[in-house]
């Protein structure tokens, strides 16, 4: 039996645990109160349910008896199945499990508004698919077309990212797969397949065992709530597992292989999203976890200049976008959100995305982590504390960027179910996971999420 297993509830620190998720709570309670005073007096904040991009609208759907049933099932059998299933099997019953969660909850608002519409509103990418005739072309004047005053300014989401967000969409167009819809079930079923790319690393960094705890907390995520229909969901799917490729290689399996691909990955997250480049602090983590470090870094690096030297050979400069971003963000909403808000109120967001019992999970590896071995990373739960920190380390360098003032329970997505791994240190799963779906469907009927 692996030690760093819990195995009795008093032996965890139950009433620690609750106290942190207390803390959390009121956090979150605190972000609401006051951010509800700021927008009412002044309107600066932007969002209509503060800290969350949202509107108040107790509402059911046709999502809503199946969320539920998902719900139960994950509850009362996750646990067990997790424990007992070989591991090929469980990788595929984590993705379907994730999946039925997500497109539940997407379902709850309705096909048109949950789903179908999501990515065809004003300030979405599908909003511009007809603008992308000639790739190439597009790609050499994206630049011309960032800030709010240049001739035909792209739309918020697609002058906020690189265009390699853009072209996901393009592409899925340019197959026969157009429109609102087939881009929604792409985001929720390629966004879902994350859930299997982080136990992957966590088998192959930490152990296997505490990978099985992880697997129903990834499973029921709250964060699912936005994974549904958001590009960022996408995004979550590929830097998972940029980092699942590049565990492997760290760890032997097929050091050529995986190191390339999980370079070719990173390199395509920076034509993702321009905050996906804090992905190099997980990536350093990975490394140092590695028994295998130094091999695969040749196929990494080649990898890694496959995307950049694509874009910069079609005429895009990253560089130069990223300069046109920070002005066109401050000409924006970003220029009048308060960041002595939102600093604070930016990981509210982030407790309702990954819920209570990661909260209480980061509490047990904040102990594992200063724990005598922890330096020298003996033991499988000092290795799954390094890990899942240095997703938090890149979400606080987001956080004081000043770049990420709202709008963070979807663009911390890639970043915050790293964390979910956390809740495999706690005793009594079943009660915490129930915790988890009640958080998801208490949101998802009673806010009308803006993602």
């Amino acid at each position: 039996m692996n030690r760093d297993l819990p195995r009795t509830a008093s032996r965890g620190g139950l009433v620690r645990d609750l106290s942190a998720v207390a803390a959390a709570a009121s956090l979150v309670v605190a972000a609401v109160l006051v951010g509800t005073r700021i927008q009412d007096r002044h309107g600066t904040l932007y969002v209509n349910w503060p800290p969350l991009v949202g509107e108040w609208m107790p509402h059911t759907g046709p999502g809503t008896p199946a969320a539920l049933v998902v719900a139960a099932a994950v509850v009362t059998y996750g646990p067990s199945l997790a424990a007992r299933l070989s591991w090929r099997p469980l990788l595929l019953a984590a993705w379907a499990g994730s999946m039925a969660w997500t497109w539940s909850l997407a379902l709850v608002d309705g096909w048109s508004r949950g789903v179908a519409g999501r990515l065809t509103e004003k300030h979405e990418y599908l909003r511009v698919i007809g603008r992308f005739g000639d790739i190439p072309a597009a790609l050499r004047d994206f630049n011309g077309h960032i800030l709010l005053d240049a001739p035909d300014n792209w739309p918020a989401h697609v002058a906020g990212h690189p265009p390699g967000a853009t072209l996901v969409f393009v592409l899925l167009d340019r197959i026969g797969l157009g429109g609102g819809g087939w881009a929604g079930a792409f985001v929720i079923t390629a966004g879902t397949t994350a859930v299997a790319a982080i136990l992957i690393a966590v088998r192959r960094l930490a152990d296997e065992p505490l990978a099985r705890r992880a697997a129903p907390f990834l499973v029921l995520a709250p964060g699912a709530v936005w994974m549904g229909a958001s590009a960022d969901g996408c995004f979550t799917a590929v830097t998972a597992w940029a980092v699942a490729l590049l565990a492997l290689a760290v760890t032997g399996h097929r050091p050529a292989w995986t190191g390339f691909g999980s370079g070719l990955l990173f390199g395509a997250t920076m034509y993702l999203s321009y905050g996906l480049t804090l992905f190099a602090v997980i990536g350093a983590a990975v490394l140092l976890l590695g028994t295998r470090r130094l091999r695969p870094l040749a196929y990494l690096a080649a990898g890694f200049l496959v995307v950049p030297a694509l874009f910069t050979a079609l005429g895009f400069d990253w560089w130069e976008a990223y300069r046109l971003l920070v002005t066109r963000y401050y000409q924006g909403a970003g220029g009048v959100r308060p960041y002595g808000y939102w600093i604070w109120a930016n990981l509210a967001c982030t407790v309702l995305v990954v819920g209570p019992a990661t909260v209480a999970g980061l509490r047990r590896l904040g102990g594992v982590l200063t724990g005598s071995r922890a330096v020298l990373l003996r033991g499988s739960a000092p290795r799954l504390a390094l890990l899942v920190f240095s997703a938090f380390l890149a979400l606080l360098i987001a956080d004081l960027s000043g770049m990420s003032k709202a709008e963070t329970e979807r663009i911390w997505l890639p970043f915050a179910f790293w964390l979910l791994p956390a809740g495999a240190l706690l005793p009594g799963p079943r009660a915490w996971l129930a915790g988890q779906a009640v958080l998801a469907l208490l949101l998802n009927h009673l806010v009308l999420t803006g993602w």
